[in-house]
């Protein structure tokens, strides 16, 4: 039993929070013996494998770069478990193997996370990350013969990689005081982050210590080295809100090199706002900001003559759309792109003046895809939507036309787009406010609420659900008749700051409010129905699908839930989790825990009145997930079972999968991906009785 604030609250599955326990381990082991077979013997479980293997087998190409004289990209065949790096020389080259992922280890779980060149070009510095986890070694590499380095760099998280422009070492963040284990399957919280820097051909243990913040453990504090090589930043956060502090120091007091901790220079010493760099001219910084500003400006503050009252707006706030990004390229231009009711623009400004001189043309959809520095004259951008896997185009900046030129398309072999459509509504939420929501249906079906739907949302951290090409997905539409659908609910960033205050801390019910809302909206207008609906998310999207399904167990006919944060009152305690509590509030402050305890998903579990069930719900986490502890998920099912499973009311099967050597999804090899999508699917289709049809 724990006391917070007067209330008594029962923790009766506390000791799952220790995952090297005997008792732990064959926990997981005995719900995994529960899960497998019932997966197994999912009668379209093969069937989707085999049609998610052949569809996936899709060549995937990154946007070309271009670092020092050399041109490098990302590739995969199709069914590698990593993609590959290629290096050549001008683009009509052949390219070259520089750099693959898929030698680090034999099932593919070793992932590339976080890369850097050096100005010239030469050197290249790369983080590994083992199983999924936040943990990251960084090793280097002499580029020209793809040379590998003796340097290693381990206790790397959450980092930076910013070359100094002498091509002499990095700057780099490290947890380096750490109780116990850090491999991933800790829980151990992660403070006091430090910034270094290290000089290449030496040891870590004499890696320069740049800032550090012993009286703030929660903050980390990331460097970026200026355009023209003569600055380092320093942005510093506490958690997840857009707003960071910015100190800077000018390299060229230190003749003598990085020697210890730098006497930086505070530009801004608050919270109160978000400064992104975009690039400067001599002691003119640009930078993007939502200082007064909830969907983003461009502005500029002159080194020399700092006070607030001098800084000045290059480009200004839009009335409806938001800045999501701005790069400079030709030394003159400025890229800036816009999410336009959750769509993508691109622009092309200005860099004197901000004028605006070009809209890129682009379908409805989603950049994914962006290079071009300063110092560069062309551009490449990718762009993918629900139906179109991605295509690459190429502007050659130097030309008068400016006229961008498709560069790569990619079609998958065995789909055809044009016998689906994508459409977006606007619906009211139980405030009445507009919620954005893409539906994918097959071209002529009939409103007559048979289809079986999924419902896919996230909800938090500023994040935009923008469109994006899934063959899962696709494949649950084409053969499973099924309609996809992505709701954009409040807590995203598809409208700004304002949206994401609009479901964070005491206005988090807004999410879990507009999430039902968008379910009814598809059962009313003919969709689906509740026993036929899907509801899906992933970390804060598992808490979205969590409380939900507490709240209205009757809307849904099934629940997938991966990687969820279940326990809102002793989430800060573990990893990382502290930096969330800027989204969520923190049980620790009284007012606070009181909205936290009336959503939470591991404390708002009751059996449902008579004649209602909770859906069938299958919960995903991993091993070495570091990010959202498996724990939360474990401790979840664990009272689930408890409450509801036992009741004879409930038939609908309530599962948990815990996958190993797999952590909270980046990286991911190929193969365990085709194999969660695959269980997933199965588990729907064999849940709401779904047919197969070829």
């Amino acid at each position: 039993i724990d006391e917070y604030h007067g209330y008594k609250i029962a923790d009766p599955y506390r000791w799952l929070e220790n995952p090297d326990s005997e008792d732990t381990k064959a926990y997981v082991e005995a719900q995994n013996k529960l899960t497998l077979p019932f997966l197994e013997k999912c009668s379209i479980r093969e069937k989707f494998k085999e049609r998610m293997t052949e569809l996936y087998d899709y060549p995937k190409y990154s946007c070309h770069f271009r670092k020092g004289p050399r041109y490098f990209h990302f590739f995969n065949t199709g069914l590698q478990n990593q993609s590959v790096m290629y290096v050549q020389n001008s683009l009509d080259d052949e390219p070259q193997v520089f750099l693959d992922p898929n030698k680090f280890s034999d099932d593919g779980t070793v992932a590339l996370r976080g890369y850097a060149f050096s100005e010239d070009g030469e050197y290249f510095a790369y983080g590994l990350s083992t199983s999924g986890s936040d943990w990251v070694t960084i090793k280097f590499l002499k580029v020209d013969g793809a040379v590998e380095l003796p340097d290693t760099l381990e206790r790397v998280k959450f980092s930076c990689m910013a070359w100094t422009h002498d091509g002499k070492g990095i700057f780099y963040n490290c947890y380096l005081n750490q109780d116990g284990k850090s491999d991933g399957t800790e829980t151990s919280m992660n403070l006091h982050q430090k910034l270094y820097y290290h000089i290449l051909g030496f040891q870590q243990s004499e890696d320069v210590l740049c800032a550090e913040f012993p009286d703030y453990p929660k903050w980390m504090g990331g460097a970026e080295v200026s355009d023209d090589g003569q600055y380092v930043l320093l942005s510093i956060r506490e958690g997840c809100d857009p707003v960071n502090r910015l100190w800077y120091y000018d390299l060229k007091e230190l003749p003598h090199g990085i020697k210890g901790i730098l006497p930086w220079v505070k530009l801004v010493d608050n919270f109160d706002a978000e400064y992104e760099y975009v690039t400067n001219e001599g002691t003119v910084f640009t930078f993007k900001t939502n200082l007064n500003s909830p969907r983003y400006r461009l502005i500029n503050i002159d080194f020399s003559d700092p006070d607030p009252s001098k800084w000045k707006t290059l480009v200004a706030e839009d009335e409806k759309d938001v800045l999501e990004w701005a790069g400079c390229v030709k030394n003159n231009f400025l890229i800036l792109c816009y999410l336009h009711d959750v769509k993508h623009v691109l622009q092309l400004h200005e860099l004197a003046t901000g004028a605006h001189l070009k809209t890129f043309p682009l379908d409805v959809g989603s950049i994914v895809g962006y290079s071009g520095q300063k110092k560069d004259t062309e551009i490449f951008y990718q762009f993918t939507s629900f139906l179109t896997p991605g295509i690459i185009y190429y502007c050659d900046l130097t030309q008068d036309d400016l006229k961008p030129h498709v560069f790569r398309e990619v079609t998958v072999k065995g789909f055809d787009p044009s016998d689906y459509q994508t459409i977006q509504l606007f619906y009211p939420s139980r405030d009445g406010t507009q919620i954005p929501m893409f539906i994918v249906h097959k071209k002529g079906i009939k409103l007559d609420d048979t289809h079986p739907a999924f419902l896919y949302g996230y909800g938090g951290f500023n994040i935009s659900l923008t469109p994006s090409y899934s063959v899962s997905r696709l494949i649950f539409v084409r053969h499973l008749g099924g309609i996809l659908a992505v709701a954009n609910i409040r807590g995203g960033g598809e409208y700004g700051e304002s949206w994401h205050k609009g479901g964070m801390l005491e206005n988090k019910q807004n999410c879990f409010d507009d999430f039902q809302r968008a379910a009814e909206v598809l059962i009313e207008k003919g969709y689906t129905s509740s026993k036929k609906l899907t509801i899906n998310g992933g970390s804060n999207g598992g808490l979205l699908v969590a409380a939900c399904v507490n709240q209205r167990p009757d809307l849904f006919g099934c629940a997938v839930v991966q990687v969820g944060v279940m326990d809102m009152l002793k989430f800060h305690k573990f990893t990382i989790g502290h930096a969330w509590t800027t989204d969520f509030g923190c049980s620790d402050c009284k007012e606070q825990f009181e909205y936290l305890i009336k959503y939470s998903p591991l404390h708002n579990i009751k059996l449902p009145d008579d004649g209602i069930q909770y859906p069938a719900m299958l919960l995903m986490t991993a091993d070495h997930d570091d990010r959202v502890v498996p724990l939360h998920s474990m401790k979840f099912i664990a009272t689930l079972q408890h409450v509801v499973g036992r009741s004879p009311n409930q038939s609908n099967p309530l599962f948990i999968y815990v996958d190993t050597k797999a952590g909270h999804g980046a990286g991911k090899p190929t193969a365990k991906v085709i194999q969660e999508v695959t269980d997933m699917y199965a588990f729907i289709a064999e849940t709401l009785h779904l047919e197969w049809v070829n």
